[in-house]
C-alpha cells in the first residue's frame, strides 16, 4: 500500500456532484493510489450517506496521518467558508470559494512534497465568479498558482490524447489568440505529456482551423500562414507531427491508431469529438505543471446532484491516469 502514490482529491463545488462521485468512488481509488480528500468533511458526511456506503469520514489535518481505506475516508478541510447552508444544485459564492480554497490548498500541499498529485472534482465556472475570482476554470488556477507560464488542458481516453490552443474564450477571440508559437507551444506539450503516458515516442496530429483545411486558401489562410510553420518547427526538434489536417477526418483517422495526440485550435474541436469517443471515460489532464493533476471531464451536473445517480467512472480514471503519471514523475 506504501508503494501506491498519495493523491489529493478536491471536492470542487460542493453543491455539484464533486461529494458524491467521491464517496461512490472511494472503494476503487484505494486500490490504485492514497487518496486524501481535500473538502469538506460536512458535505463528504452527506454524500456517504447518499450513496449509502458504509465508510467512515476522519478529518487529518496532515497528509502524512492519512492512511486511508475502503472503509476509511481521510478528510483535510480546504476551506473556512461556512459551508452547511449552501444549497445543492445552486451557484453559490461561499461554494465558488470554498472550490477554489479546496484546489489551492491541494496545490500548495504537492507542491511541498506532502503529495505526489491531485485529481480534481467539478467546480462551477459562475461560482467562482460569483466569488469575486475571474478564472474561467481548474487550469488557469493551477498555471498561476504553480507559476507556469506554458501550460495546456488535454482530453485523454483509451490512449488518445487531445491538447488545445485555445480553450474557455469566446469563439469570436479565438482567431487572434492563433499564432504560430501558440500552436507549437501546444504540439510540445502534447507531445511530452503522451510520451510520459505512452513510454514512447507518440504520433501527433494537428487540426486545421478551416473546413477542408481551407481547400488551399478558399476558406482562410490560418493553415499556410500559422497552422504548417508551427507544425515543420517541432517537426525539426524531433517531434513525429503532421498537419494541418481537416479535423472531420483527423479523428477519424485517429480513432483508427494513426494518431496517439490531436492538437485542436479552439475548445469544443477537442472537445466534442474526444467525449464522443471516450463518454465518461474521458480525463481531463494538465500539462506543463510542475505538478501531476488531472480531472473528471464533466461539470458539477447541478440537475442530478443531490439524488445519488451520479455516475463515478470519471473520477476512477482519473485517478488512475494520475497514479500512473506520479509513479513516472517519482524520482528512480
Amino acid at each position: 500500500m506504501n508503494d501506491l502514490p498519495r493523491l489529493l482529491i478536491t471536492m470542487g463545488d460542493v453543491a455539484g456532484i464533486g461529494p458524491e462521485i467521491i464517496a461512490r468512488a472511494w472503494p476503487e481509488l484505494t486500490k490504485m493510489c492514497r487518496p486524501i480528500v481535500v473538502g469538506s468533511r460536512f458535505w463528504l458526511e452527506r454524500a456517504l450517506e447518499l450513496v449509502d456506503s458504509r465508510a467512515v469520514a476522519r478529518t487529518v489535518t496532515h497528509t502524512d496521518q492519512a492512511s486511508a481505506s475502503a472503509g476509511e475516508i481521510p478528510c483535510l478541510e480546504g476551506s473556512e467558508q461556512d459551508l452547511r447552508q449552501v444549497p445543492v444544485g445552486k451557484v453559490t459564492a461561499e461554494g465558488g470559494q470554498a472550490a477554489y480554497d479546496f484546489l489551492c490548498a491541494a496545490i500548495d500541499r504537492t507542491r511541498k512534497g506532502a503529495a505526489d498529485g491531485i485529481v480534481t472534482a467539478p467546480l462551477h465556472k459562475e461560482g467562482l465568479r460569483a466569488a469575486g475570482l475571474s478564472y474561467p476554470g481548474h487550469t488557469e488556477i493551477l498555471a498561476e498558482r504553480t507559476g507556469t507560464r506554458q501550460f495546456a488542458m488535454l482530453l485523454y481516453c483509451d490512449g488518445l490524447a487531445v491538447a488545445h490552443v485555445t480553450l474557455h474564450m469566446a469563439l469570436r477571440d479565438v482567431f487572434r489568440h492563433l499564432t504560430q508559437d501558440a500552436v507549437a507551444e501546444k504540439i510540445r506539450l502534447l507531445d511530452d505529456m503522451m510520451g510520459r503516458l505512452l513510454d514512447r515516442q507518440p504520433r501527433l496530429g494537428v487540426a486545421a482551423l478551416n473546413p477542408h483545411a481551407s481547400d488551399g486558401g478558399l476558406f482562410g489562410d490560418e493553415e499556410e500562414t500559422i497552422i504548417a510553420p508551427a507544425v515543420r518547427a517541432t517537426r525539426a526538434e524531433g517531434a513525429e507531427v503532421s498537419g494541418p489536417w481537416p479535423s472531420d477526418t483527423l479523428f477519424v483517422r485517429a480513432r483508427r491508431g494513426e494518431f496517439d495526440g490531436i492538437v485542436a485550435m479552439y475548445h469544443d474541436q477537442g472537445h466534442i469529438a474526444l467525449k464522443l469517443l471516450g463518454g465518461t471515460r474521458a480525463v481531463n489532464i494538465s500539462a506543463g505543471l510542475p505538478i501531476v493533476r488531472t480531472s473528471v471531464a464533466h461539470g458539477t451536473a447541478y440537475d442530478i446532484a443531490g439524488r445519488g445517480i451520479a455516475d463515478a467512472t470519471g473520477l476512477i480514471e482519473a485517478a488512475g491516469v494520475a497514479a500512473r503519471l506520479a509513479r513516472r514523475s517519482a524520482p528512480e
